[in-house]
């Protein structure tokens, strides 16, 4: 659970960070395409969305997985929902990564 509690602690500083940096723009200029991708291909904003990619998502996941937990008590259902949410956070963390890189401009 001390991973739920650091995951939550750490993203909403990290979203913090992202929301000031948001508003020393403009909003509508904020939404322009050419300055969306200017804000992807800066290194540090490219860190600071990967990360706020990985802790929600592991912050999310492990909210999932307490749930379904909850529902069952077994040690079987227990290994299948720990893989399944692990597994799916996997995957939403590379296509978001996969995303980050694209718009940085690097290719894969």
């Amino acid at each position: 659970m001390k991973i739920h509690y650091i995951t939550g602690i750490l993203a909403m500083f990290v979203v913090a960070v992202h929301i000031l940096m948001r508003l020393i723009v403009p909003y509508s200029s904020s939404l322009e395409y050419a300055h969306v991708i200017a804000n992807y291909q800066n290194v540090f904003y490219a860190i600071l969305l990967e990360s706020i990619l990985i802790l929600i998502s592991i912050h999310g996941f492990n909210g999932v997985r307490v749930i379904l937990l909850e529902l069952r008590q077994s040690k079987i259902w227990e290994n299948s929902v720990t893989i399944t949410t692990i597994i799916a956070m996997i995957v939403l963390v590379s296509y978001g990564t996969r995303t980050i890189i694209l718009a940085n401009g690097l290719g894969l």
